[in-house]
């Protein structure tokens, strides 16, 4: 690996990370959910040319910029593995935990990583975050709260993978005449 191209992705990665927070505007204690293909970072198709120095980088990135701010990160498996997500225990409460450990070749690099890297990971079934990354086109909707708003990033890509983000509302309930608090928007 070209060590000024992983210092490229770790930089944005970083970048879009505390982006991001701002425009997401996350508090202490909320959750990120984070799906990762390597692959596609190496400008591959996903699932082919997984790898593991790289998802070291981007969790590592990832977790650098989250923790600081109190936001906990679920990093979502691919669909060898059912898209579980891996989190720290603390992040666990309410959900069901499965039993699996992701590697490189069944999980993906990313999950591998975070799983290697956490103190106390637990794998879960589902998930339900406030918010949500995904870097290339892994599908992480279904471990986000409803309902899903797009956000905007300057950063459009981590390497050669598509950057796509979200944040959650609380859903709207009522009709016409219904009135809304402003700051749950």
């Amino acid at each position: 690996m070209d060590m000024i191209y992983l210092d490229d992705i770790i930089n944005s990665t970083k970048d879009a990370a505390s982006e991001f927070l701002r425009v997401a505007k996350l508090e202490s204690g909320q959750t990120v959910v984070v799906g990762c293909s390597t692959s596609e970072i190496l400008g591959e198709n996903i699932g082919t040319h997984s790898s593991a120095e790289i998802g070291v980088a981007v969790f590592d990135a990832l977790h650098s910029v989250f923790s600081a701010g109190g936001i906990f990160l679920a990093a979502a498996c691919c669909e060898h593995l059912n898209r579980a997500v891996i989190v720290p225990q603390e992040a666990s409460a309410n959900f069901q935990v499965v039993n699996v450990v992701p590697t490189p070749e069944a999980g993906g690099a990313f999950a591998a990583a975070a799983f290697n890297a956490l103190t106390a990971p637990t794998a879960l079934e589902t998930f339900n975050a406030d918010a949500g990354l995904d870097i290339g086109n892994t599908l992480i909707g279904m471990h986000l709260k409803r309902v899903a708003v797009p956000l905007r990033l300057s950063i459009k890509a981590i390497g050669k993978a598509p950057l796509v983000a979200a944040r959650t509302r609380p859903p709207f309930a009522g009709g016409s005449r219904a009135v809304y608090n402003e700051t749950l928007l």
